[in-house]
């Protein structure tokens, strides 16, 4: 069986990182799109409906590239996610600018949040037939087969004092995050008093759902078990 190639259709470093930890092999084409969010929209189907739309985007660019050109779509599997971080029902997106990231922080400062990430997995019928029988869990669009899910995580934070936030704001690190902080990699963890839910959702890409709805979809596709130790 030849594995589809994969795409990740995000520039996020962060989940490229994660991805690379599970030892998958792909490329990276971001989809550039705007994350404009509709006030009072569900959470869920936001970040479903973002990440697919990321995912589609990619596709259907590539999609018009003929089998023989370097980056057609044929035969590739492209995975597209979208985090929002949401408090008391009202989504957070990036911070607009240093003054908005404080208020964030602010906001959430002795409170529980929830984080949610959306993935989408879009694929071509040759996809879906050289792994098995056809998914039935689907939608069609375009002559793709799509699956959508989403993971959550609720984020206590402790209390956070003004001359905390404000020397995290100045380090600039908050600026490209959903909720105005990251708790993986820099200070944006000394804030997080419990995590209750999938940590790697918190950084933007939930790897053990991920790693288990595309096996139950299309088997044989990511097998970070077999590449490590070589077993069956």
């Amino acid at each position: 069986m030849n594995k589809p190639g994969i795409i990740l259709a995000s520039s996020s470093p962060r989940r490229r990182l994660l991805l690379r930890q599970i030892g998958l092999s792909f490329d990276v084409i971001p989809a550039d799109i705007g994350e404009e969010v509709t006030p009072g929209s569900d959470p869920a189907d936001t970040v479903e409906a973002l990440s697919l739309q990321k995912a589609l985007l990619v596709a259907e660019r590539l999609d018009g590239r003929k089998e023989t050109e370097p980056g057609s779509y044929a035969g590739r599997l492209v995975i597209g996610a979208d985090t929002i971080v949401v408090r008391d029902g009202q989504i957070l997106g990036k911070p607009t600018d240093p003054d908005d990231a404080v208020a964030m922080l602010q906001s959430l400062s002795g409170r529980t949040h929830q984080v949610y990430t959306g993935v989408a997995l879009v694929y071509g019928t040759d996809v879906a037939g050289s792994v098995g029988d056809k998914p039935q869990t689907v939608s069609n669009r375009k002559g793709f087969q799509h699956h959508v899910f989403h993971e959550r995580t609720d984020v206590t934070f402790g209390s956070l004092a003004d001359e905390e936030i404000r020397a995290y704001v100045e380090s600039g690190s908050p600026m490209d995050k959903a909720g105005s902080y990251g708790i993986q990699d820099d200070l944006g963890a000394l804030f997080v008093a419990r995590i209750d839910g999938d940590y790697y959702n918190v950084v933007g890409f939930p790897l053990f759902r991920f790693y288990r709805e595309v096996n139950k979809l299309l088997p044989g596709v990511v097998t970070p078990f077999v590449t490590a130790t070589g077993i069956s």
